[in-house]
């Protein structure tokens, strides 16, 4: 029992850690939060029948404790420190360290879903079905997300670059 349940920590620590980080986007929270997930895992009494049913439910009780955390009195009266100053996780390039800031802008589910599809590689079907959701409301949430991205990047590149949106917008 001991063994796997070290085997299930060391195997979904990065993703249930990514995915608190996706919603409460503070580093020293989202790892409050994965202690309390393996806590409840280390309670969990039924055995899960595969792999990924074991790592959907750590996701959905991620959110689930994220989604609590979020809503408490204590963390709405509190002044955060700035989590500029520190980085998640590496990032192998800096496209990718300018990308991870564009989907932290973006609305909690919208990042829950970027996140499940592109950096775990769920369908959009294995995504509905951890987050109790339609598989259409996936499908919408992430064209939305994707097109918020996109507008999100291309005004910061007007903003930086001015003179050069100005010369191809016209043409």
């Amino acid at each position: 029992m001991r063994e796997n349940l070290t085997n299930s920590i060391i195997a979904h620590k990065d993703t249930v850690f990514r995915v608190a980080l996706g919603y409460v986007k503070n580093i020293h929270d989202a790892e409050d939060i994965v202690q309390n997930v393996f806590l409840k895992l280390c309670r969990h009494t039924k055995a899960f029948p595969t792999y990924e049913d074991e790592k959907a439910w750590l996701i959905r009780v991620t959110i689930n404790e994220s989604k609590n955390l979020l809503k408490s009195a204590w963390k709405k009266n509190r002044n955060t420190l700035d989590e500029s100053l520190t980085v998640p996780y590496s990032m192998d390039s800096k496209e990718e360290s300018e990308l991870y800031n564009y989907v932290k802008g973006l609305k909690p589910k919208y990042r829950t879903v970027i996140y499940l599809h592109y950096y775990e590689g769920y369908s959009t079907k294995e995504i509905a079905a951890i987050l109790k959701i339609s598989q259409t409301a996936v499908t919408t949430q992430l064209t939305r997300a994707r097109a918020q991205l996109k507008e999100n990047i291309v005004n910061d590149e007007k903003e930086e670059f001015p003179l050069l949106s100005e010369k191809f917008s016209m043409q």
